[in-house]
């Protein structure tokens, strides 16, 4: 008899849960997408593209929004905004766990449904009260960089050009290529700023200093191009081994012509859609995958370029 009732009564909380997920269906659900890349970031285009895309399947609207110089105290004060305004669900980049820690966990205590993405660790996500995190391990993806350059052409010596050191989870990456070569991460990670002339200055100063650079390693678009122009400058085309992350037109370009060895895609069209697509069965339905997804890495070379470049900048 109590299995009975007990059977009737989740039988009868369901129902009521369908009936409420049925109402909010029927109204206007909205989240915000918060990242910490600054107006200048040009790979966030992809997440604004999948954003769209995402919002026309679900039938939500979701606002892109971020720090337009990338100050991630600006950030945080997003976060708090958006939850103030009681959007529906917030997507956010775990850019800097400290900084970012009471916005978003204020947020979570207030009902807010929140999915974490990019940025940041399964546990950073889990510690936040999050529902689970979409992204690509940014350790683990330096460390197969790594691997890779090491197996391939034996690289014991690299350079880190980081662009947004800032941000702790590019540094991860910096530290998984150095640790799966062997080699501890000091003054082989340089932090290069966005001006593209810059980045082009501090690379070749960097490497005329340090002739004996096995690898270079860059860490997205601002800091691949002018890495490349450099490299090319100097006629260490093809000469050394070169791998970045993430792709855009001018990286697709230099892997075809044997200047970048491997690009790491960490599909950011995903991690644009997947959220928003998560959050919107979440609010309608209660439904929600029970573990966090990993987006990457994976490697885009010579062999596999003509596949994705066409996509490069919309959806890879």
């Amino acid at each position: 008899m109590k299995t009975l009732l007990k059977t009737v009564a989740m039988a009868a909380a369901l129902a009521s849960a369908a009936i409420t997920a049925s109402a909010q269906s029927d109204d206007d659900i909205s989240f915000v997408w918060i990242s910490h890349g600054p107006d200048s970031d040009s790979w966030f285009n992809v997440i604004k593209n999948a954003i769209r895309v995402a919002d026309q399947q679900m039938g939500t609207s979701t606002e892109y929004r971020n720090p337009p110089t990338g100050d991630l105290a600006d950030m945080a004060r997003i976060v708090q905004q958006s939850a103030a305004a009681g959007v529906d669900g917030i997507i956010v980049t775990i850019a800097d766990y400290d900084v970012l820690e009471g916005p978003i966990k204020d947020a979570v205590a207030s009902g807010i449904p929140v999915v974490t993405v990019n940025s940041g660790t399964v546990e950073q996500s889990k510690q936040l009260g999050a529902l689970l995190h979409v992204g690509q391990p940014e350790y683990e993806a330096g460390f197969g960089a790594g691997e890779r350059a090491k197996k391939e052409a034996g690289v014991t010596s690299f350079l880190c050009v980081n662009h947004y050191i800032s941000n702790p989870a590019s540094v991860e990456r910096c530290r998984g290529f150095a640790d799966a070569i062997g080699v501890d991460l000091g003054s082989q990670m340089i932090d290069s700023g966005m001006d593209p002339s810059e980045i082009e200055n501090k690379v070749e100063a960097f490497l005329t200093s340090n002739p004996d650079t096995g690898a270079i390693l860059t860490l997205g678009p601002n800091s691949a191009a002018p890495t490349v122009k450099a490299v090319k400058d100097m006629g260490l085309d093809g000469a050394i081994y070169f791998g970045t992350f993430d792709l855009s037109p001018e990286i697709s370009a230099a892997i075809k012509e044997g200047v970048i060895n491997f690009a790491i895609d960490q599909q950011p069209f995903l991690q644009g859609a997947m959220p928003v697509i998560i959050l919107a069965n979440y609010v309608r339905y209660g439904v929600a995958p029970a573990n966090s997804i990993f987006t990457g890495p994976g490697f885009v070379t010579k062999d596999n370029i003509d596949m994705v470049e066409s996509l490069a900048g919309e959806f890879r």
